[in-house]
C-alpha cells in the first residue's frame, strides 16, 4: 500500500479510534492533514460546568440576557480554554497520529495557541488535525507535535489554533 493510500485511510478513519503508525511511517504524514472529527455541540450545560471547575464565571460565559443585552456575541460564549480544553477528547475520536506499542501518552504542553473567534453557546465544532513532527527524543520516548484548528460548523474563521505536543512512551 502506497503512502497515498496509507494517508486516505488514515484520514477517512473510523471515527472511534486514533491512528496506529510507526515513528518511520509518522514521518510520511508531516505537513499532512491526518484526522477531522466529529461536531460536538457546546451547550449551556458544559459552559457551566466549565465555570463551575475553573471558577470563572464572567457574564459573558453565564448570563445568556445580560450577554445579549451587553455583547456584540449575542448571547453566552465558551470560555476560549474551554474549547481548548476539549483537544484530548476531540484527539481521542480519529484526530491524532499515535505510534504503534505507546503504552502511555502525555499531554506535553502547547507550543502556540490563538482564539481567532469566540463559540457561541448552541454552535457545534470539530477539529482538524495536522502532523508538524514526530521525533525521538530518547529510547522508547516520541514527541509529536499536532496542529490543531478548531472549527465552527457555519463559519469561515476557525475558533482556536493551537500547536500541541504529546509524548509517546514505549
Amino acid at each position: 500500500m502506497s503512502d497515498k493510500d496509507n494517508l486516505s485511510n488514515l484520514t477517512q478513519g473510523s471515527g472511534s479510534s486514533p491512528n496506529f503508525v510507526t515513528l518511520a511511517e509518522a514521518q510520511a504524514y508531516i505537513g499532512r492533514e491526518v484526522g477531522v472529527t466529529q461536531w460536538i455541540e457546546i451547550s449551556q450545560t458544559r459552559v457551566n460546568q466549565f465555570a463551575e471547575a475553573t471558577g470563572d464565571f464572567q457574564f459573558i460565559h453565564i448570563d445568556s440576557v445580560r450577554a445579549q443585552a451587553q455583547t456584540a456575541f449575542g448571547g453566552t460564549i465558551a470560555h476560549g480554554f474551554l474549547t481548548l480544553s476539549l483537544l484530548s477528547m476531540l484527539a481521542s475520536q480519529t484526530g491524532t497520529i499515535k505510534i504503534k506499542g505507546c503504552n502511555v501518552a502525555i499531554n506535553y504542553g502547547l507550543d502556540k495557541v490563538r482564539f481567532l473567534n469566540p463559540v457561541k453557546v448552541g454552535k457545534r465544532i470539530r477539529a482538524r488535525f495536522e502532523l508538524m513532527s514526530a521525533v525521538e527524543k530518547s529510547p522508547d520516548c516520541f514527541l509529536l507535535k499536532h496542529k490543531a484548528t478548531v472549527e465552527i460548523e457555519g463559519e469561515t474563521r476557525p475558533a482556536m489554533i493551537a500547536e500541541w505536543l504529546g509524548m509517546a512512551m514505549i
